[in-house]
């Protein structure tokens, strides 16, 4: 197998200009390579010619085995010499669109929006590209930094010494050859782009200074030779990785036998197939492939990368530059040299890595930003929630008690006063010395199970609010709701309370206000407490505390005291037929107390008839002002500051937007 070694004193450890170095090398070869600076191992003297079995000595990579096989029956002919090999055309590089500033201003907001609810791990990556968009932004914007990376032994250092035309870097057969970056660049001014590199003033260089139109495009450039990415030395790699953080471009050295390196594509490539436009893969030594074997080897290589999700420079679309060189012979130097130039000369190779860092930035801030769905609390989710805390504090039960307090009082006024009196005795009887009935206490299961009605609720729509919302804006939201509801059940208690509390004396008395549907207590208040507390919302702001009262009651009122007098009237009456007082019979004192004893019960009967409308509307005012309260309570301590956190998501996902330039609605 021919394998390429690197050979000759390398100048790259001193201090001196390249061109005084160049002037000390040998002579330049074709494209701007160096000649006699590299020589291949089992190579034929100079002036001795190679022959094709010489030249068809490898046998590792993917498609170079296949060729192999191929070139082991040759057709009759002579053998295709270097410059007959016919390489794919290279396609220009396509600027990238979009600007760059607003991109950034809206990733430092949406940071600045994200600190309190993200943890800095998260957050770690976009603060480091903000630090180096502003770093990049305060240098040098007409010099653009290019790396050269690449495996142990595919000619990066050979490449480099060929663009610049002067032996700067090492190359032997020593390995690893490159031990730090070095740099070289073509115009003044790179001072601050290098020392961001940290690399020392004695690893910089000048290019050959050839005085052609390839050097003139080429002013502005910074090339930086680096470190094998797969040395045996974990500082080397360390040192890779770091100025490749920090570089405007790359330049992926690889050759015919690791082109298909898993260590490059899965360690390198993929991840870095959104920097597309700022990434050239040029394959190195195919002076070492026989026939059209290039052309196979750098559709196989274009395979992988399109298979890595990198985007290909081709038919005109922004992507990465992929070329065939040979750094030994100068074979497609002179295109790569011409590519550069014009990547150079359109001075926004610095805004694209930019660009790509922010894309990849909010490529890992995705899954924290982008909902799955529509987030947030719909109507029919606060309704709910107004239920379940109605049902918690008994506003059904309670409007039904004062409906029925309501009929009452209607009852007390338009009826007879027997039955008032009969009534009064009943009450005696049951507690001797109060009028009130005995309030029995209300029971733990009673106050528990209100309490986890609560609790029920604000789960509920805490579940509601952060369907489909990333993982930490639902913990937000989650922790909000819980945090208000800490305290609910004893706020809707007070509230019942002090809605009570000008409930009149007496209001829940009777069989009907301890009733089995009585209103719960959401923490410790008796079913009788919930129904004066919403009669005591009804009647707050009235005088004396009492209900209001329908026109009709004034009359009903007169028409039983009319009753009631023709009762006595006609008692009396009667007695004084039987004592011989009055002498004018019986049949009309008798009529006037049949109609007095009769007239009272009817008129008890219709105003019962007529007050069923007016207590049903009662109730229903009394269940609605209690929900009402209620539902205000739930809403300022629970739906409020979740609110108040989806509107801090909808802030930051509209910033992410504007990060991504896409739309984030609905996933």
């Amino acid at each position: 197998m021919t394998a390429v070694t690197d050979e000759g004193p390398g100048s790259g450890g001193d201090s001196e200009s390249c061109e005084s170095s160049g002037k000390a090398a040998t002579e330049a070869g074709p494209g701007g390579g160096v000649k006699g600076t590299v020589e291949v191992a089992g190579a034929p003297e100079p002036g001795t010619e190679r022959s094709p079995e010489e030249g068809r000595g490898w046998n590792d990579g993917l498609i170079a085995r296949r060729a192999a096989v191929r070139a082991a029956d040759p057709e009759p002919g002579p053998a295709p010499d270097d410059e007959a090999v016919s390489l794919p055309p290279v396609e220009a590089y396509v600027p990238a669109g979009g600007p760059l500033r607003p991109r950034l201003d809206a990733l430092r907001e949406l940071v600045g929006l994200s600190r309190a609810r993200l943890d800095g791990d998260t957050l770690d990556e976009a603060g480091r590209v903000l630090d180096e968009a502003a770093a990049r932004q305060r240098l040098s914007s007409r010099h653009t930094v290019v790396a050269i990376a690449g495996a142990t032994g595919s000619g990066k250092s050979t490449l480099f010494n060929a663009l610049a035309g002067a032996q700067i870097s090492d190359t032997g057969l020593r390995r690893p050859t490159t031990a730090a970056p070095i740099a070289c660049s073509w115009t003044d001014g790179a001072a601050g782009l290098l020392d961001r590199l940290a690399i020392p003033g004695r690893l910089r260089r000048r290019p050959q200074q050839g005085g052609g139109d390839g050097d003139e495009a080429l002013e502005g450039l910074v090339l930086v030779d680096l470190p094998d990415h797969d040395s045996a030395a974990a500082e080397h790699r360390e040192q890779v990785d770091r100025v490749l953080a920090l570089v405007d471009a790359v330049i992926w050295v690889v050759d015919p036998e690791k082109y298909a390196d898993a260590a490059l594509h899965e360690g390198y490539l993929r991840p870095l197939a959104g920097h597309a436009e700022v990434t050239f893969v040029v394959l190195n030594q195919i002076d070492r492939l026989p026939g059209d074997a290039a052309d196979q080897v750098l559709d196989d290589l274009r395979r992988l990368l399109d298979e890595n999700g990198m985007a290909l420079g081709e038919h005109g679309d922004p992507g990465a530059t992929v070329m065939a060189v040979s750094a030994l012979t100068g074979d497609g130097i002179g295109e790569l040299r011409e590519v550069l130039g014009r990547f150079v000369q359109e001075r926004s190779a610095a805004a694209r890595r930019l660009s790509a860092d922010v894309d990849a930035a909010a490529a890992r801030l995705r899954p924290v930003y982008v909902a799955e769905g529509r987030s947030g609390l719909d109507e029919r989710a606060r309704e709910e929630f107004s239920d379940r805390l109605a049902e918690a504090v008994g506003a059904a039960a309670a409007g039904q008690a004062a409906e029925r307090q309501w009929r009452r009082n209607a009852g007390r006024a338009c009826g007879t006063p027997w039955l008032r009196l009969w009534r009064w005795y009943e009450s005696t009887r049951r507690r001797p010395g109060s009028l009130e009935p005995p309030v029995r206490p209300e029971p733990p299961e009673r106050r528990l199970t209100a309490r986890q009605r609560v609790e029920q609720a604000v789960r509920a729509v805490a579940d509601e609010a952060t369907h489909g919302l990333p993982g930490p804006w639902a913990q937000a939201v989650r922790e909000a709701a819980v945090h208000g509801a800490k305290e609910l059940p004893e706020a809707l208690d007070e509230l019942v309370e002090q809605a009570g509390a000008g409930a009149e004396p007496g209001a829940g008395t009777g069989p009907a206000a301890s009733g089995p549907h009585e209103a719960q207590g959401t923490h410790g208040g008796s079913g009788a407490g919930r129904a004066r507390g919403a009669a005591g919302v009804v009647r707050s702001g009235r005088a004396g505390g009492r209900p209001p009262r329908p026109r009709w009651w004034p009359v009903a009122v007169l028409a039983q005291v009319v009753m009631t007098l023709l009762q006595f009237v006609g008692a009396f009456w009667l007695v004084g037929q039987l004592v011989g007082l009055l002498a004018t019979g019986y049949l009309t004192p008798a009529l006037v107390m049949l109609a007095g004893v009769v007239g009272g019960p009817l008129v008890e009967w219709s105003c019962a008839a007529a007050a069923r409308g007016p207590a049903r509307r009662y109730g229903q005012e009394a269940e609605r002002r209690l929900r009402e309260a209620a539902a205000a309570c739930g809403r300022a301590r629970v739906l409020d500051p979740v609110a108040a956190e989806l509107v801090r998501y909808r802030e930051v996902r509209e910033r992410y937007a504007a990060v991504t330039e896409i739309s984030t609605t609905g996933g």
